[in-house]
């Protein structure tokens, strides 16, 4: 059973960044989903082999999800950070083409990290 490991999170006031970091890598598809207390589980940004990517409107402009080969690990980059954006953030990998939006589809998933937003 593959576990993916994330890092990076942790607090920060609004207008700040952070950079979460997620290994290994290198399936087909590799995402960011976060879920807040009291939500559903949301898409935040996918990346595909090809270097596709998808994000949601809520962070566009704002995250940036890139991954590095040779590390084996994929990154979000996140800017502009607001109190919204609080929640537990997930990476999670696909063997096969991936959709942002549905999340059950991806096979591996890691523990998550926690960013707190304050404004």
């Amino acid at each position: 059973q593959v576990q993916l490991v994330e890092s990076g999170g942790g607090s920060v006031q609004a207008g700040g960044s952070l950079r979460l970091s997620c290994a290994p890598s290198g399936y087909y598809c590799m995402g960011w989903f976060r879920q807040a207390p009291g939500k559903e589980r949301e898409g935040v940004a996918v990346i595909r082999v090809t270097g596709s990517t998808t994000y949601a409107d809520s962070v566009k402009g704002r995250f940036t999800i890139s991954q590095d080969n040779a590390k084996k690990t994929v990154y979000l980059q996140m800017n502009s950070l607001k109190p919204e954006d609080t929640a537990m953030y997930y990476c999670a990998a696909r063997r096969g083409y991936c959709y942002i939006s549905r999340s059950t589809d991806f096979d591996y998933w890691g523990q998550g990290t926690q960013v707190t937003v304050s404004s």
